[in-house]
């Protein structure tokens, strides 16, 4: 029994198109586009599992990025104060977590969450305190990091046909930043 999931999953696949479908009832339309589906779905899990890690660890890089400028353009009262200071301590947790070569996966998506809400909690924080050129720098700052991440998103689906042109997405392994070494 081969124990990788790339191989486990291609044995599946393999099952589903040589002896589930041909078994079943082909005028049943839902029970063939639910195996098809299935088939689709490993399909897709099968071709992102060895980038998975390395998605994670860009996606951590951005946000630890994006927290270093929002740091420096949150300027408003005691509630911003607050949230910068936990956005620094988010940062530089997930700064840490990049930095040591064994990290966990686990680990680098819970810095993830993390550094998502303590994110989404300066972006609040500078909305309800700030002045309008901070909002506006805010604003950017966010708008471009999650630019970046929806066409990360739409890469990584693209194999379930949502794209009206899929040509006009690049591959997810090209949009991925290599994982730093030492």
């Amino acid at each position: 029994m081969e124990m990788r999931p790339q191989f486990q999953i291609q044995t599946i696949i393999k099952a589903m198109t040589e002896d589930v479908i041909p078994a079943l009832d082909q005028t049943n339309q839902l029970a063939m586009q639910s195996a098809q589906l299935t088939i689709g779905t490993l399909m897709l899990i099968s071709q992102h599992l060895p980038l998975e890690y390395r998605y994670d660890c860009d996606e951590l890089t951005r946000l630890v990025a994006t927290a270093e400028v929002l740091k420096s353009q949150a300027k408003a009262g005691e509630t911003t104060s607050a949230a910068v200071a936990c956005l620094k301590e988010t940062a530089r947790s997930g700064a840490d977590v990049l930095s040591r070569a064994r990290a966990e996966p686990a680990e680098i998506l819970d810095a993830i969450h993390k550094l998502r809400a303590s994110t989404s909690d300066i972006v609040r924080a500078v909305y309800a305190e700030g002045s309008e050129a901070a909002q506006s720098a805010v604003q950017a700052t966010v708008l471009a990091m999650s630019k970046d991440q929806l066409l990360r998103d739409r890469s990584w689906l693209l194999m379930q046909g949502w794209e009206p042109d899929p040509k006009a997405v690049p591959a997810i392994d090209t949009l991925l930043a290599p994982i730093a070494k030492g």
